[in-house]
């Protein structure tokens, strides 16, 4: 796993970062609220783990507002020497995925993360849909392209669902006529192609590459070229 390390006390963000690495798992380690908000923020981490007190009167908390002010999910493993009940309830309520009060085991700690990766990945399995930069979420029922949202109508998310669940394969006009509308077969019907053609706007019309495929004759394809970036 990725994780970022928000740590100002120099000895334990060594053995943190020591502990992890020896693990397998690749570390960043910051020192301060600044760079560790700039980090945690502007790149992809499986996990953070954040300490309350930070230099210049800096409470962590802000740094984990800030992330989930941006709907960002990262696990965050809030660390503190902050042990009374009621700041690791305070913890838990800004947005922490887990608390561990100092002084901690190592391999407590390593097998907290590692729990929460776990969690994390199968919740995302559960509730995101995706190919390239294209990303689903089921739970909401949104859509986004290069994290930028897509504004769907419901009916135009369910056939994008179908399309994404069958991604690298060629759908026909009566599989999405039978799925998506609950329609059987009519030859005289060109809603799929009305619907295709709006979906096209709003998913490729302001975006690279292009993800939806006229296969002529057949149906319709999504498809990322080689090379692009793949989600699960």
């Amino acid at each position: 796993m990725r994780c970022l390390l928000i740590e100002d006390d120099p000895s334990t963000a060594k053995l943190i970062e020591e502990a992890l690495t020896g693990s397998g798992h690749a570390v960043l380690a910051c020192s301060d609220a600044d760079s560790g908000r700039a980090q945690a923020t502007q790149e992809q981490w499986d996990v953070i783990v954040l300490d309350r007190l930070l230099p210049h009167s800096h409470d962590g908390l802000e740094i984990l507002a800030a992330l989930r002010a941006r709907s960002d999910h990262t696990p965050v493993l809030v660390l503190s020497a902050l042990a009374s009940l009621d700041e690791r309830i305070r913890g838990l309520r800004a947005g922490g995925d887990d608390y561990l009060t100092k002084p901690f085991a190592l391999d407590e700690l390593l097998a907290r993360l590692e729990a929460l990766t776990r969690r994390a990945t199968r919740q995302t399995e559960s509730d995101q849909l995706g190919i390239a930069d294209l990303r689903l979420d089921l739970r909401t029922r949104k859509a986004f392209r290069s994290d930028k949202p897509l504004a769907l109508q419901p009916r135009e998310f369910r056939l994008l669902e179908y399309l994404v669940r069958n991604r690298g394969k060629v759908v026909t006009r009566s599989m999405l006529l039978e799925s998506v509308w609950d329609y059987r077969f009519d030859p005289q019907t060109n809603v799929v192609d009305v619907q295709i053609s709006r979906l096209r706007n709003k998913v490729d019309k302001d975006f690279a590459p292009a993800l939806i495929q006229t296969v002529r004759g057949v149906g319709f394809m999504l498809q990322a070229p080689e090379g692009a970036t793949p989600r699960a």
